[in-house]
């Protein structure tokens, strides 16, 4: 039994400690016992991130804090930013586990073919994506595939190396969104950064050395431009920790808050793949594996978007450091969204088809925390998680697709609705949830997101918000159009005959194509599950009068420079009171939080 001081430490660094004996294991037992040892890892661990969660509710939240050096403590946080992001990237981490093993099988075994006939360690040349050798046509034939002794060297030693690199991808993610510390947030952004490089440059397609290169390069430069703004942000403020900038904001010069915010608005749209910052994101979703593109889409680029709330609106929280900047976020996720859109109605490649869509997602992340609105910010927080199932639903498909005919040009397919039934139904689910139709978790978040931004414009009589927020809503038209066309391009029409014998993939697809669709579904009903955290996390951004919603004034020691656990609640207006925040009655609501120190659990009340 895992001491309760420790389930954040042991659920983050657990992945990371095992990924070499993942690898020996991998090179020395075979496919099975690797497979399921590292979903096991990732299983307990998600376990660990989920068990907090259950005692905090809708409110408070969760610390593990341990002294570390100079740069301040080392912390890991839940609270009702991260639960979504942390519970969504491990759950996610742990299903596609099971989901990579018949397709890294298939494409370690296409590698080894290249490798072999090219006489040639250098296989880069190679785009294996026609290639339907292994195309596994009757829904069984990989796990029946007889194969050679070095076949089966090269394929054990190779699925290791992918399932330990992959654990520690999934480490650095969960560590991201769970630092309490300025350099500790930069260290396991840049850390998730390294083993996704090598997952692409080892496992990719095509170019896939060009590919991981190009994509190294643009995440390397939005962190450095991102760290500027955090280095600037420690130094002025006095201290790293996350509370210690918090406190002392005003402390930092009006000059520097307008670089600072500029470098983490750049860094985290690199991230993101927001226009003009794009460039690396469709030769990488679509040149990487199957697997490792859904949790670089899914998981892994909405980061940006928690960085952009956690580090920026929350930590610089004050006078003009949101505001004077919100609206220029929103458009720019404005023109994302559109530019994305218009991209993915061009394509013929399905992975190509979901990158563009990608973009466009992340625009709709900007344009709700652009919105400067309780509801908005929300919305875009939820999106993170709906985007997450839609997107990995139809990557997981563009993956079926591939592992049963051997191509993605949907020029080269048609008509597999009633050849692959099952693939189609849980397509259809992720691309609802895209498009945003009830009873999805899609509808759920672009309801509450718009609602928001419109709030915001009829409050503040803008006529640029209001024309922001048409633009918006018309550019939904844009997904349903590339959705629809791609699903009716792939499922629909004639079946060509080289796909007449083409049927459903494995059982390790199917399930985990249906947990996530099951997901989707169960939010879509019942999003409070996750609404009721994040609400109560940005309401504590912000404070509420009758009339508007205004950005929170934080001043120098309003927060404990280690706990961050003090909560505000101002009461309602009661008759006959002024309409003043400083003249309302008090209404002190008690959560409880849990602080851990060292090797001492702390239980104390928050105010």
């Amino acid at each position: 039994m895992v001491d309760s001081s420790y389930y954040l430490m042991v659920a983050t660094f657990m992945p990371l400690i095992l990924s070499p004996v993942i690898y020996f294991l991998g090179k020395h037992k075979g496919v099975n016992i690797t497979t399921w040892s590292t979903f096991g890892i990732l299983a307990v661990s998600t376990i660990l991130v989920i068990i907090p969660c259950i005692d905090l509710g809708s409110g408070g939240s969760y610390q593990e804090v341990f002294d570390w050096s100079q740069l301040g403590h080392f912390g890991l946080k839940l609270d009702g930013l991260s639960i979504p992001f942390a519970i969504t990237i491990y759950l996610l981490s742990t299903i596609i586990v099971i989901y990579s093993k018949p397709y890294m099988v298939r494409k370690i075994l296409i590698q080894f073919d290249q490798l072999k006939n090219s006489k040639s360690a250098d296989s880069s040349t190679y785009n294996d994506i026609e290639n339907d050798l292994y195309a596994a046509k009757d829904g069984n034939s990989l796990s029946t595939l007889m194969l050679t002794t070095d076949q089966k060297s090269y394929l054990n030693e190779q699925l290791g190396l992918y399932y330990s690199l992959y654990l520690v991808f999934a480490m650095g993610m969960l560590g991201t969104v769970l630092a309490t510390n300025l350099f500790e947030f930069y260290v396991f952004f840049e850390l998730m950064l390294v083993p996704s490089f090598f997952l692409i440059a080892f496992f990719g397609y095509g170019k896939r050395k060009r590919t991981s290169l190009m994509f190294f390069f643009w995440a390397h430069v939005g962190a450095v431009i991102m760290l500027l703004g955090l280095l600037a942000m420690g130094f002025l403020s006095g201290g790293f920790d996350f509370d210690e900038v918090k406190a002392n904001v005003s402390q930092i010069p009006s000059p520097w808050i307008a670089v600072i915010v500029a470098a983490l608005i750049i860094g985290f749209a690199v991230k993101l793949g927001a226009f003009l910052v794009h460039i690396w994101l469709p030769d990488s979703y679509t040149d990487a594996p199957t697997p490792i593109t859904v949790l670089i889409s899914s998981a892994m680029t909405g980061i940006g978007a928690y960085g952009l709330v956690r580090i920026w609106i929350d930590l610089l929280a004050g006078p003009g450091n949101y505001s004077d900047y919100a609206i220029y976020v929103n458009i720019w996720g404005l023109i994302t969204m559109i530019y994305g859109g218009a991209m993915a109605l061009m394509q013929k490649d399905i992975k190509r088809v979901l990158a563009y869509s990608s973009i466009s997602s992340m625009g709709y992340l900007l344009f709700g925390i652009g919105s400067e609105s309780i509801l908005g910010i929300s919305g875009a927080i939820f999106m993170y998680v709906s985007h997450a199932l839609g997107k990995g639903l139809l990557f997981m498909m563009a993956g079926a697709i591939i592992l049963q005919t051997g191509t993605r040009n949907m020029d080269k397919l048609g008509g597999l609705g009633g050849k692959m039934p099952y693939t189609a139904v849980f397509a259809m689910i992720g691309g609802l949830t895209i498009i945003g139709v009830p009873i999805t978790s899609g509808f759920m978040s672009e309801w509450v997101l718009f609602n928001g931004a419109l709030q915001n414009a009829v409050v503040d009589w803008s006529v640029l918000k209001t024309v922001s927020f048409a633009l918006a809503i018309s550019a939904t038209i844009l997904t349903s159009a590339y959705i629809l066309w791609m699903y009716k391009r792939i499922f629909y029409g004639v079946v060509p005959e080289t796909l007449k014998n083409v049927r459903d993939s494995s059982k390790y697809v199917l399930i985990t194509m249906g947990i996530l669709a099951s997901l989707t579904l169960i939010l879509g009903v019942y999003p409070d599950l996750l609404y009721k955290p994040i609400i109560g996390y940005v309401q504590n951004l912000y404070e509420e009068t009758s009339d508007e919603l205004k950005p929170i004034k934080i001043t120098p020691g309003s927060s404990n420079a280690l706990s961050n656990t003090t909560e505000a609640n101002l009461g309602r207006e009661q008759p006959g009171q002024i309409n003043n925040v400083t003249s309302n009655t008090e209404i002190i609501t008690m959560k409880k939080t849990h602080l851990i120190s060292g090797n001492h659990l702390v239980s104390y009340v928050t105010i």
